[in-house]
């Protein structure tokens, strides 16, 4: 009786453990993919970013047609490629995927922003489940949680699901951007070269959750002040 419980346990334990680790590699994927993206701007490009991104941060309600198309195509995009990868073509799969999305986006506008705003929705809520250290195994249900309040806010309020991931959307091109100029001047410009942005990155887990937080809640706070201003 006893041998049968210490296995119960040890395999308890063991299932754990491998999910605990999957989380945290899932975690850390994501990580590294901006990181990896970020890297690879130039100083041009990462101006052009943050410059669009503050567009788009405060004025994105007026062009969120546009932004929702193209937002619906990325997503379209990552989709394909993941489905291509299953049959090892990722850039047949990459290129339908995108074109499929961007063409139902047009006459399915207001399906297409509840989506957007449902993973912009998950997108905050995942960040915010990593960044206060809860069970990273679990990082997919504080993801779920947020994909559906940003779906429910979408179908309850069009406008607010609108500034919510045209916020994010703008806040993601101006982080990335001055991360880039901040990792130029660091690795070319700086004598000896520093790894103060990389440490600050990869050994907060809120930090980089807290900014795109911010600056998402920035945004509807602007972008609702404006529209209050405006005409219809």
């Amino acid at each position: 009786m006893s041998f049968s419980l210490l296995l119960a346990k040890t395999s308890h334990h063991l299932v754990d453990n491998a999910t605990v680790e999957y989380g945290t590699k899932y975690v850390l994927r994501a990580l590294d993919f901006i990181w990896q993206q970020t890297t690879l701007l130039t100083w041009l490009q990462a101006v052009i970013g943050i410059s669009f991104g503050i567009i788009v941060l405060m004025y994105g309600w007026r062009i969120y047609k546009a932004l929702t198309v193209v937002g619906f195509g990325i997503l379209g995009l990552y989709l394909g490629l993941w489905i291509g990868e299953q049959f090892q073509k990722p850039l047949p799969g990459a290129i339908v995927g995108c074109a499929l999305l961007v063409i139902l986006a047009i006459p399915l506008m207001r399906w297409a922003v509840a989506v957007l705003g449902a993973v912009a929705g998950g997108i905050l809520a995942a960040g915010i489940w990593h960044s206060c250290n809860l069970p990273q195994e679990f990082v997919w249900a504080g993801g779920l949680i947020g994909f559906v309040a940003g779906g429910m806010i979408s179908f309850i309020i069009f406008k607010l699901a609108v500034m919510l991931f045209t916020s994010l959307g703008g806040t993601s091109l101006i982080v990335i951007g001055t991360f880039a100029l901040i990792y130029r001047y660091e690795n070319f410009a700086s004598d000896p070269p520093t790894t103060h942005l990389n440490q600050l990155y990869y050994g907060n887990p809120w930090f980089l959750p807290l900014l795109l937080t911010a600056g998402t809640l920035l945004g509807i706070i602007l972008q609702f002040g404006f529209l209050k201003n405006s005409k219809e």
